[in-house]
């Protein structure tokens, strides 16, 4: 396991935690923010479990998952994006789902690698 993606799906989490402090709390906003927050936490907490898997299916399916989530978190990302009125968020939604597609195809080439 990376040490560089440890750190990277763990500051993912914690900067999409950020972003959810600075939208509007509303119904509304709270269900996607609620979804966006278990995601993106699940992302950082899952590839931190690849790190002490004790068998190569056990290994894959916690990579399963990161990719998994990750994709969920871009898609909750995505939403929030287009309903999003603050433009002052804008720029960190677009980095925040760029960071989360690089994930994701992080995840994807290491499954790749790992079933070969």
């Amino acid at each position: 396991m990376k040490l560089e993606m440890k750190q990277r799906t763990k500051r993912f989490a914690i900067d999409v935690w950020r972003l959810c402090s600075s939208l509007p709390h509303s119904r509304e906003f709270n269900c996607y923010v609620n979804q966006l927050l278990r995601c993106s936490s699940s992302v950082a907490a899952n590839y931190m479990a690849v790190g002490r898997t004790k068998s190569k299916p056990d290994f894959i399916n916690k990579l399963k998952i990161v990719e998994e989530e990750g994709d969920e978190s871009q898609f909750f990302l995505e939403v929030i994006e287009e309903i999003n009125s603050n433009q002052e968020l804008t720029t960190e939604i677009k980095r925040l789902i760029k960071e989360a597609d690089e994930i994701v195809a992080i995840g994807v080439a290491s499954l790749k690698t790992s079933r070969s």
